[in-house]
């Protein structure tokens, strides 16, 4: 366990943090996060977070609104390695687990010293994961690809979709892990800024590495240019928006790099003096590791659903993915919320107020349900508006109707989910997360989705009812063991 050091804090709210004046007063970014108002505390930490995880989801949204002009091959082609992706991607999440417990303990217990060192260890940490998916992108593309993917086409186009992906994937971990850190530590605006400024030119320049000369011409078309035959104006299709990716996540970790390292960041990340500190590691790992084969499960339990949709056809992939992406624009302010609470969690944790951090879970849960049913009730409104914006090609209309009206069904539990999963996780409670993941899972997801296409008159949409019980059943677990109070005392 950590004992962690106290520092003193001067009167009034003053903050002797590195990076900020003696004397100066706190800030937004140095407010101590475990006094005041409960609920304003919450919104404020959160909001940032739901417009930062918004515009997360939003890349991979604009990617397959452009993408699926190019047609339905393309579209489940970036689904299906989109998948593999977010397994990837989950992993790091669940590794960032174990560093925003610590961060955010050390925080509340206004011991600064240490969490910079958690701080330190975690980009070490990130790098050598970094390491890893570059080999995967390189050596496990297709033949991960190859086991998901129904048609030699579609492989031939994920696969390139994937490697992209995977060997610019250590920008993609390194930001990832920057935006844990400032968040762990109360500052969830830079991460946000961050992200509007990478956000935008992912807008921009996507459909432009996309479809090349053509659009470019199409959009400017009284300034009598050519452009073909420009680089960055190359048709590089599917291709396009992988490298849009790497391209807008690398000026994103520069912005994070600035930040991080400089006088605008609440724990100003130095490596002078800098002495490995196994120790660290293990502990980031130890409550990190649950936590991260509980993000595995999930996605693997994607990828291993879309091996039993393969073989239903590209439509049945192509309606999939367009579903995912919806439950996405959901799922990513939800699990920011549940961040928020997290995060308030821990520092409440750190500076002994088990009370406060559990009021915060509670509200967190409240404001994301209430969310849900709005959106969700929008969504099956206007399902076939919805779904035409990713591609008009009428085949995939009723396929994809069905399966996002099924989604619903599953959305409205994701409070539940989703919040008391980060919630329980910020307090570094990660074992009970990972154990719901598994039973979820392997009990009741997975056998539902192979018994009920096979021996029901579901046909494929028993896959889908099979992944709307999931949210449910993983929502009432969190919840009779958040009553029971054992992550209150749970030691880092």
């Amino acid at each position: 366990m950590f004992k962690f050091k106290k520092e003193n804090q001067p009167a009034g709210g003053k903050s002797s943090a590195p990076g900020v004046n003696g004397g100066m007063p706190l800030s937004r970014m140095h407010k101590d996060w475990t006094q005041g108002n409960i609920l304003s505390n919450l919104l404020q930490i959160s909001w940032p977070m739901a417009i930062t995880q918004t515009l997360m989801s939003l890349g991979p949204t604009i990617d397959m609104i452009w993408v699926g002009k190019l047609g339905t091959n393309e579209i489940a082609a970036v689904g299906i390695s989109g998948v593999v992706v977010m397994l990837a991607q989950g992993a790091m999440m669940g590794l960032t687990a174990g560093m925003r417990a610590l961060i955010s303990r050390a925080i509340g217990a206004h011991d600064n010293e240490m969490a910079q060192r958690v701080a330190q260890h975690a980009i070490i940490l990130s790098a050598a994961y970094a390491v890893f998916m570059l080999l995967v992108g390189i050596f496990l593309s297709r033949p991960i690809l190859m086991i998901v993917s129904p048609s030699e086409e579609v492989l031939q186009i994920a696969t390139v979709y994937m490697q992209i992906q995977f060997i610019g994937g250590a920008t993609i971990t390194f930001r990832m892990m920057m935006d844990a850190i400032m968040q762990a530590s109360g500052d969830s605006v830079n991460p946000m800024q961050i992200a509007i400024v990478f956000r935008i030119l992912h807008i921009i320049i996507c459909p432009f590495l996309i479809f090349g000369s053509a659009f470019a011409t199409t959009v400017f078309p009284g300034f009598g240019v050519n452009f073909s035959g420009w680089w960055p104006f190359a048709a590089l299709g599917v291709a396009g928006a992988a490298y849009t990716s790497v391209i807008t996540q690398s000026i994103g970790v520069l912005l994070g790099i600035r930040v991080l390292f400089g006088a605008r960041s609440r724990l100003h990340v130095t490596f002078k003096r800098f002495q490995m500190d196994f120790g660290i590691i293990w502990r980031m790992v130890r409550i990190g590791m649950p936590a991260l084969i509980s993000s595995i499960q999930r996605t693997l339990n994607q990828f291993i659903l879309q091996a039993f949709m393969a073989p239903f056809g590209t439509i049945v992939l192509a309606a999939h993915t367009v579903a995912m992406r919806l439950e996405m624009l959901i799922f990513m302010p939800a699990m920011a919320f549940g961040m928020g609470a997290g995060v308030l969690v821990g520092q409440n944790l750190g500076a002994k107020q088990p009370a406060r951090a559990e009021k915060s879970v509670w509200l967190a849960t409240g404001l994301v349900q209430g969310f849900v049913v709005l959106v969700s009730l929008a969504f099956f409104i206007w399902t076939i508006p919805v779904i035409r914006i990713f591609g008009k090609d009428p085949a995939l209309d009723e396929t994809a109707r069905q399966f996002v009206h099924i989604a619903i069904v599953g959305w409205l539990a994701v409070g539940f989910q989703f919040v008391m999963m980060n919630a329980l996780q910020g307090a570094g409670d990660t074992l009970p997360t990972m154990i719901i993941s598994i039973v979820t899972t392997w009990v009741i997801t997975l056998p539902l989705a192979y018994f009920l296409p096979k021996y029901t008159d579901f046909g494929i949409y028993g896959i889908r009812w099979a992944m709307a019980v999931s949210p449910v059943a993983a929502g009432i677990l969190n919840i009779l063991y958040f009553r029971t109070g054992r992550w209150k005392t749970r030691r880092v």
